[in-house]
């Protein structure tokens, strides 16, 4: 049985960055679920080159199953269909990168629409206006750590821009006269954003007070726009725990807030002000409408949940409790 060597993984590593220009962190998560399939491969002694559905079945039981007396080897992982199917999906590219290398005419792979489960597209999760607020003014912007701070938590919301993208902006990408920013999205996709005023304040009194003393005497004004206590580019992680240590005091519920969650509320609230979905997949850098899709269903349900808690009919009326109290008696 020919087993995949750490050469073809080097390769496809490259390939991950170069033909799928994956970023760093879902490049990490391929590997990682690559790794458990390999694993399993490797364990129950089967072959890599006889991938078809009877062998894609197998692996999909193992990572879905819970029952302890189904008897599997090696032992199932029973883990929840998005993780499964995110797993099988990593096995699928690395198939199609097989394909590429010669292995296979074509992929083996069973495509999505055959798998045997489908996970629930999770609703995104977002603030409300007032939560907003209160993440916003949890940061008082007095120091220049503070000023930039308070500068990306207002172009997260204004923007909905992504951590990533976010993270990789530089001086050079932002056009103060129209308020905009060149950033690079998935796939590489180069888009401009726009952001509003408070936005705007807030970056330009950044680049005069907090980032010249971030960067230090000397230093030049280009480069990276949102620099560490060391002068260097501000990493994604930081801006995550950024996020969170302000969410957590405003009072929200911090493991819940991240830098996704303004970009969602972002979406939200424009949609809940009357904008097209057409504007706001372009804002947000969708490369399908359907994905936009989403956030109608989100305001549909806030809408619900608004209407269920303030409407005055929208409860048990008199009447009903009256009829459900006659139901009762006569039921005993």
């Amino acid at each position: 049985m020919r087993k995949i060597d750490h050469r073809l993984l080097t390769r496809f590593d490259r390939y991950l960055v170069g033909q799928r220009r994956l970023a760093d962190s879902t490049r990490r998560l391929r590997h990682q679920d690559l790794a458990t399939f390999l694993r399993w491969v490797d364990a129950a002694a089967e072959d890599p080159l006889a991938m078809g559905r009877a062998l894609f079945g197998r692996y999909t039981m193992h990572l879905v199953t819970v029952a302890p007396e189904i008897r599997i080897q090696p032992p199932p992982l029973g883990l929840g269909r998005s993780t499964a199917i995110r797993k099988l999906g990593a096995v699928r590219t690395f198939y199609d990168f097989l394909v590429q290398e010669g292995w296979f005419e074509a992929t083996p792979v069973p495509s999505t629409r055959a798998w045997p489960m489908k996970a629930p597209r999770p609703l995104p999760s977002f603030l409300g206006k007032s939560e907003v607020e209160r993440l916003l003014e949890a940061c008082p912007g007095g120091t220049p750590p503070q000023i930039r701070d308070r500068a990306i938590l207002e172009l997260l919301y204004a923007s909905g821009i992504r951590l990533a993208e976010i993270a990789g902006l530089d001086v050079g990408d932002l056009d103060p006269l129209r308020s905009t920013a060149t950033v690079t999205g998935k796939g590489a996709q180069e888009r401009e954003v726009l952001y509003g005023s408070e936005a705007h304040v807030w970056i330009e009194y950044y680049l005069w007070r907090g980032r010249p003393v971030l960067a230090g005497a000397g230093s030049p004004r280009g480069g990276p726009l949102w620099l560490n206590a060391q002068g260097g580019r501000l990493s994604g992680r930081a801006i995550e725990r950024m996020v969170k240590s302000y969410a957590d005091a405003a009072g929200l519920a911090s493991s819940a807030v991240h830098p996704h969650t303004l970009r969602h509320s972002c979406a939200t609230h424009m949609l809940e002000g009357g904008a097209d979905l057409r504007v706001i997949q372009q804002v947000l850098g969708h490369a399908s409408v359907r994905t936009t899709q989403v956030y109608a269903h989100v305001t549909k349900q806030e809408a619900r949940r608004s209407y269920l808690a303030n409407h005055p009919m929208a409860k048990a009326s008199r009447g009903a409790q009256r009829w459900a109290a006659q139901e009762a008696a006569q039921a005993r």
